[in-house]
């Protein structure tokens, strides 16, 4: 171990940490600034819901490609100065979005979004490296919040920015936050030192290897790429639902729902603390129940406002507190292969994301609200069988 390595754990300071949460929130909130607002996107290019839900699906694919392609960069190179540089990138992508002419144009330029919208992906395992190993779940579940948080709220501000002025500002706002964001980090970010040498090909051709050694990495992908796709169909749906004939209302509101879904993801850093004292397998058991009452509310009480309300609480809690568990024990297993680990779980967490907006926009375009829940519960209840299936399995190898 080096000097640096040995002495990372002291310089993980709250106030680090609150710059990681904040930093984490700010950067992943622009893969969700569309979503309150592809109605208001689809009017300007004259397209219908389907057409408007594939920009959501585009950002949430790049997301996941660019994942792949950088975080593993993360075991073999120093982080800051990849952090930085994805900043940037981000933010001339966002001038992209904001500028576009035509779908075409916001197609590409969301996919570019999503791309290089990566540097919390690779700031969480960052998190995990300075903590020590018994604080560790409290520590990347306080940086969850501020992220989770921040998917969250992003819905809100983008709603009211797209009510109150137009859905180009929003895009434009978040550029510049994108470039203020990469100095502040290049500057307080502490550095990181890596002692594995790999080749990029070698690093990527690993990650088959994790895949195939690692049960707790396969299960907890599975379920995670699950649950996430459950998240995306009721957000890209939502929109849709909530300015259609049985509430009228506008961007705004839509948007407003995300302050709604704070208080499911401000537990996150307690369902953290718990992880190092429960079973993360139990607790993610937890979640997934949560999870499926929520759509259970959606279901049946989604006529009515406070029906929706504490379905997104439900829906929130069981989707942000199940991935703080899955993290928690993922990270545990290999500390020099985290950021492979990382790119395997969150690949597979928005490739499910990228399909549960596509049939969320789907099944709305069918079914209306009843196939969103269906398709989205549906989901869920993968996810149940395949943490049911693994537990059974696990008990049989024991006896």
């Amino acid at each position: 171990m080096t000097n640096l390595a040995l002495g990372q754990t002291k310089s993980l300071s709250p106030a680090l940490v609150l710059l990681m949460a904040v930093s984490c929130g700010l950067t992943v909130a622009n893969l969700y600034y569309n979503q309150p607002l592809l109605a208001d996107i689809g009017q300007t290019f004259g397209v219908d819901d389907r057409h408007a839900g594939i920009i959501s699906m585009l950002t949430q694919i790049g997301y996941a490609a660019g994942m792949f392609l950088f975080i593993p960069l993360g075991d073999i190179y120093e982080k800051r100065r990849l952090i930085t540089a994805l900043l940037f990138a981000v933010g001339v992508a966002l001038i992209g979005v904001a500028a576009a002419q035509n779908l075409t144009w916001i197609y590409i330029a969301s996919l570019a979004v999503g791309v290089t919208t990566v540097a919390p992906q690779m700031i969480v395992p960052l998190v995990a490296e300075l903590a020590l190993p018994h604080e560790r779940g409290k520590a990347i579940g306080n940086v969850m919040s501020g992220l989770l948080i921040g998917i969250l709220l992003a819905r809100t501000v983008a709603g009211l920015i797209g009510e109150l002025f137009h859905w180009r500002v929003m895009f434009g706002l978040a550029a510049v936050m994108m470039f203020g964001l990469a100095l502040i980090l290049r500057s307080y970010l502490p550095g990181s030192q890596q002692q594995l040498k790999l080749s990029y090909k070698e690093l990527i051709r690993s990650m088959g290897h994790l895949i195939a050694s690692q049960r707790t990495i396969r299960e907890a992908s599975l379920i995670g790429a699950f649950m996430f796709g459950s998240f995306s169909v009721f957000w890209t749906s939502l929109t849709f639902y909530l300015e259609g004939p049985t509430y009228q209302y506008g961007s705004a509101v839509a948007g407003l729902f995300g302050l709604v879904g704070v208080v499911g993801s401000a537990a996150a850093s307690v369902i953290g603390r718990l992880a190092d004292r429960i079973s993360p397998i139990r607790m993610i058991g937890f979640m997934i129940a949560a999870a499926l009452l929520s759509y259970v509310s959606f279901w049946l009480l989604g006529s009515m406002i406070w029906g929706l309300v504490a379905g997104v609480i439900l829906l929130d809690l069981g989707i942000q507190g199940g991935q703080v568990s899955n993290q928690a024990r993922i990270y545990s297993l290999l500390p020099e292969a985290r950021s492979r680990i990382n790119t395997i779980y969150m690949v597979s967490s928005f490739l499910g994301g990228a399909v549960g907006s596509a049939a969320g926009a789907y099944a709305w375009s069918l079914w209306a609200w009843a196939g969103t829940c269906a398709v989205g519960g549906g989901m869920v209840a993968v996810a149940f069988l395949i943490w049911l299936g693994h537990r059974q399995g696990g008990r049989k190898q024991a006896a």
